[in-house]
Protein backbone atom coordinates (compact mmCIF):
# COMPACT_ATOMS: atom_id res chain seq x y z
CA UNK A 1 0.00 0.00 0.00
CA UNK A 2 1.48 3.27 -0.59
CA UNK A 3 2.84 5.45 2.01
CA UNK A 4 0.76 9.21 1.91
CA UNK A 5 2.12 12.31 3.46
CA UNK A 6 4.03 15.66 2.71
CA UNK A 7 5.72 14.03 -0.03
CA UNK A 8 1.98 13.40 -2.05
CA UNK A 9 2.35 16.32 -4.43
CA UNK A 10 5.59 15.65 -6.37
CA UNK A 11 5.80 13.81 -9.83
CA UNK A 12 8.02 11.58 -12.00
CA UNK A 13 7.20 14.11 -15.11
CA UNK A 14 7.92 17.92 -15.51
CA UNK A 15 5.30 19.93 -16.80
CA UNK A 16 7.32 20.19 -20.22
CA UNK A 17 6.72 16.59 -20.10
CA UNK A 18 2.38 17.09 -19.69
CA UNK A 19 2.85 20.04 -21.87
CA UNK A 20 3.93 17.78 -24.30
CA UNK A 21 2.28 14.59 -24.13
CA UNK A 22 -1.32 16.80 -23.87
CA UNK A 23 -0.40 17.91 -27.52
CA UNK A 24 0.95 14.78 -28.78
CA UNK A 25 -2.48 13.66 -27.79
CA UNK A 26 -4.67 15.97 -29.26
CA UNK A 27 -2.20 18.45 -31.84
CA UNK A 28 -5.21 21.29 -32.12
CA UNK A 29 -5.45 21.19 -28.23
CA UNK A 30 -6.06 24.91 -26.68
CA UNK A 31 -3.26 25.95 -24.23
CA UNK A 32 -6.21 26.74 -21.60
CA UNK A 33 -7.07 23.16 -21.94
CA UNK A 34 -3.13 21.99 -21.55
CA UNK A 35 -3.37 24.21 -18.34
CA UNK A 36 -6.09 22.41 -16.91
CA UNK A 37 -4.89 18.66 -17.94
CA UNK A 38 -1.42 19.32 -16.31
CA UNK A 39 -2.84 21.39 -13.42
CA UNK A 40 -1.17 24.49 -14.16
CA UNK A 41 -1.28 28.14 -15.66
CA UNK A 42 -1.47 29.27 -19.08
CA UNK A 43 1.00 31.32 -18.50
CA UNK A 44 3.11 28.68 -17.60
CA UNK A 45 1.55 26.92 -21.05
CA UNK A 46 2.63 29.75 -22.98
CA UNK A 47 6.26 29.82 -21.50
CA UNK A 48 6.64 26.32 -22.11
CA UNK A 49 5.36 26.15 -25.87
CA UNK A 50 7.89 28.75 -26.21
CA UNK A 51 11.09 27.36 -24.84
CA UNK A 52 10.13 24.05 -26.66
CA UNK A 53 9.81 25.99 -29.96
CA UNK A 54 13.21 27.79 -29.45
CA UNK A 55 14.69 24.11 -28.66
CA UNK A 56 13.34 22.75 -31.69
CA UNK A 57 11.34 19.98 -30.27
CA UNK A 58 7.91 21.95 -31.19
CA UNK A 59 6.11 24.08 -33.62
CA UNK A 60 3.05 25.56 -34.66
CA UNK A 61 0.82 26.83 -37.02
CA UNK A 62 -2.22 28.48 -37.15
CA UNK A 63 -5.28 26.79 -38.79
CA UNK A 64 -7.70 29.73 -38.54
CA UNK A 65 -8.16 31.27 -34.72
CA UNK A 66 -6.22 28.04 -33.59
CA UNK A 67 -2.98 26.64 -33.02
CA UNK A 68 -2.12 23.12 -34.81
CA UNK A 69 1.05 21.54 -33.16
CA UNK A 70 3.67 19.74 -34.54
CA UNK A 71 6.13 17.68 -32.45
CA UNK A 72 9.72 17.14 -33.43
CA UNK A 73 9.70 13.39 -32.71
CA UNK A 74 13.15 13.07 -33.17
CA UNK A 75 13.96 15.46 -30.79
CA UNK A 76 17.13 14.52 -28.33
CA UNK A 77 15.91 14.45 -24.93
CA UNK A 78 18.27 16.88 -22.80
CA UNK A 79 19.67 15.15 -19.55
CA UNK A 80 22.72 13.43 -19.53
CA UNK A 81 20.82 10.22 -18.49
CA UNK A 82 18.55 10.07 -21.11
CA UNK A 83 20.71 11.52 -24.26
CA UNK A 84 20.66 8.37 -26.23
CA UNK A 85 16.84 8.67 -26.70
CA UNK A 86 14.53 11.11 -28.13
CA UNK A 87 11.23 12.50 -27.45
CA UNK A 88 9.84 10.75 -30.30
CA UNK A 89 10.69 7.66 -27.83
CA UNK A 90 9.04 8.90 -24.74
CA UNK A 91 5.64 9.99 -25.91
CA UNK A 92 5.30 6.65 -27.71
CA UNK A 93 5.53 5.03 -23.81
CA UNK A 94 3.53 7.42 -21.95
CA UNK A 95 0.64 6.54 -25.33
CA UNK A 96 -2.93 6.06 -23.83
Amino acid sequence: MPMSGANDQWQFLTNHTHVLVAIHRNPDIRQREIADAGGITEGAVQRIVHELEEAGCLSHEKIGRRNHYNIAAECDLRHPLELNHTLGELLAVLED
